[in-house]
């Protein structure tokens, strides 16, 4: 170690003490997630686990439910232990199920968004060789274009209130299908119902598997250093030591003792939520899952009816809920916790939060390929305006342009060491050599300073990823769906900034032969791009800056905006 990297790293341990951090943590409490399941089972078995849409399960249903569905994988289906089994589904309470099945029946779970073009879920499900996909049935129409080009062969597929009682999931559903016409017109051949494989489960036995640390839990899909979509291969060791490394900074938030509501609004599907998830879970804690948070007369009217000690967010659902004039209504008196990532939090959102609710907003840091916390503010020493400090057994540094590591309170590339890192990308080496070097440090191409105080500041991006209410949009993959439009020559694809999600796309388009039709243009991105990635402003050019060598600069497009706004 450099006397640079060093005293970086004192400055950073002595933060973690001040805060009641622990330095380190056991990576290898348990050897994998099913052992950590099976501990929260044994724990907490008759405390509530997760709600929605008005129905709790407890640990003890989670764990039946779960062990249901994963022989029914395990014995029903020509799955073979490592295979991938996607989930698409939103936050409703057949998630945990699905995947708490899916690991437990010694698969591996591929996340996948529900919100998918078919283009985007055609990738996905062929490039991780997914064999079955488990989907909530009005979300399935993307998926029914383009299952008979992919690896799947098994399809199991619910409605929103399956593991509801009878009567009442039975007048749910209906409603969701007649009167809500939540349910497109579509058709998958051989699909079982979530009901009945968990009803067939029921009647076998699960086949407990031991999966070894380094082996592949979890296939979340990023882009990683450029924009074609790639699994983070993410181990259960990965996840383990993420949850408690992340875990243990929950001690400081001033939390009573027994268990604690947690409100979880951000996607299961989402590395960010899904890990919290788990940490929810270790310390035998409830979670009450947001399925459409955008609806934010539904959300605020679930909140009112729970008296919650955490949640989590990110800038842009902060402010649109501060700004619903029914969020003042909302009991506060046990939030003690109030987590912020995925985006950069602004001091207007989280100074407005904290008058409204009297709970401060803790920022941290992370990405897919670290399980994903590297950093966090600690209760009793949060830093408005940093990522915190690193959790336990994680190491940084800070390295300029030339490798050289920097001292404290200069800026460079923020370097990453620790158990949470993953193995790699699935099936691409040569992208895994880029984030990870020789000596295991993941390059974050992010630029950041450690201050003198220990804390963590990201004042730059090296990557010209675009970051759309946590979502990270590529501009190579938005270029690439504008290009193959008829009228456009070429594009290019940068973020600008928005008031309300952070960042927003916009493409500048050069016109094969004049003028580009815009309206056919954005009908076609609409085709084939998720909502988040659709570009909000259009700029027709004659032509676009390029280096020397014909690349197109990005960054002087990024800057003219900047100098215009």
């Amino acid at each position: 170690m450099s006397e640079l990297s060093k005293s970086v790293a004192e400055a950073v341990s002595a933060a973690r003490a001040r805060a009641g951090v622990p330095e380190v943590i056991n990576p290898d409490q348990f050897r994998n997630l099913v052992e950590l399941f099976d501990f929260c089972i044994e724990s907490y078995r008759d405390r509530d686990a997760v709600t929605s849409l008005g129905h709790t399960l407890t640990y003890d249903e989670l764990e039946r439910h779960s062990a249901a569905l994963g022989a029914y994988l395990q014995q029903k289906t020509d799955l073979q232990p490592g295979d991938r089994v996607a989930i698409q589904m939103p936050n409703i309470i057949q998630y945990p199920v699905a995947m708490f099945a899916v690991l437990r029946a010694g698969f591996v779970v591929v996340n996948t968004n529900p919100l998918y073009s078919p283009r985007e879920i055609k990738h996905q499900l062929n490039d991780a060789g997914v064999k079955a996909l488990l989907l909530l049935a009005n979300v399935g129409e993307a998926a029914a274009e383009v299952l008979a080009d992919t690896p799947v062969k098994t399809v199991i597929m619910t409605e929103v209130a399956d593991l509801h009682p009878p009567i009442k999931g039975r007048i749910i559903n209906f409603a969701a299908r007649h009167i809500k016409k939540m349910i497109p017109d579509y058709t998958i051949p051989d699909t079982i119902s979530f009901r009945s494989a968990i009803a067939q489960g029921r009647k076998l036995s699960l086949k407990a598997v031991k999966p070894a640390p380094d082996d592949v839990a979890l296939l979340q899909y990023t882009g990683g250093t450029t924009g074609v979509s790639k699994g983070a291969m993410i181990s259960h060791r990965n996840l383990v030591s993420n949850i408690l490394q992340a875990g243990s900074v929950f001690d400081t938030y001033g939390f009573e003792k027994g268990p604690q509501t947690f409100i979880g609004p951000l996607p299961l599907y989402h590395i960010y939520s899904f890990t919290l998830g788990f940490i929810v879970m270790m310390q035998g804690n409830h979670t009450v899952l947001i399925p459409n948070p955008r609806d934010m007369d539904a959300f605020i009217g679930e909140m009112k009816k729970w008296k919650f000690s955490g949640m989590s967010g990110l800038n842009t659902l902060f402010v649109g809920l501060y700004s619903h004039p029914e969020f003042k209504n909302i009991d506060f008196s046990g939030l003690k916790m109030t987590l912020s990532g995925g985006m950069a939090l602004t001091s207007s959102a989280a100074n407005t939060w904290k008058e409204i609710t009297g709970c401060e907003v803790f920022e941290g840091y992370g990405l897919t390929e670290t399980s994903p916390v590297v950093t966090t503010n600690p209760g009793g020493a949060n830093k408005l305006g940093s990522i915190g400090v690193p959790v336990p057994n994680t190491e940084i540094k800070i390295v300029g342009d030339d490798g050289a590591d920097q001292p404290i309170g200069e800026r460079g590339e923020l370097c990453v060491r620790g158990p949470q890192v993953m193995l790699g990308y699935w099936q691409r080496d040569d992208e895994t050599r880029k984030m990870i070097d020789e000596d295991g440090w993941l390059h974050t191409g992010d630029v950041a300073i450690v201050e003198a105080d220990g804390y963590l500041k990201i004042v730059d991006r090296i990557k010209d990823m675009i970051l759309v209410s946590g979502f990270n949009v590529y501009p190579n993959e938005i270029e690439d769906v504008v290009c193959t439009h008829p009228d456009v020559a070429e594009c290019a694809a940068i973020g600008v900034p928005d008031e309300k999600s952070g960042e927003v796309v916009k493409i500048f388009v050069v016109g094969k032969n004049g003028p580009v039709n815009i309206d056919s243009l954005k009908a076609h991105l609409r085709e084939q791009l998720t909502g988040y990635k659709m570009p909000k402003h259009i700029e027709e050019r004659d032509d676009l800056p390029k280096s020397n060598v014909g690349k197109v600069l990005r960054r002087e497009l990024r800057d003219e905006e900047l100098k215009s706004s």
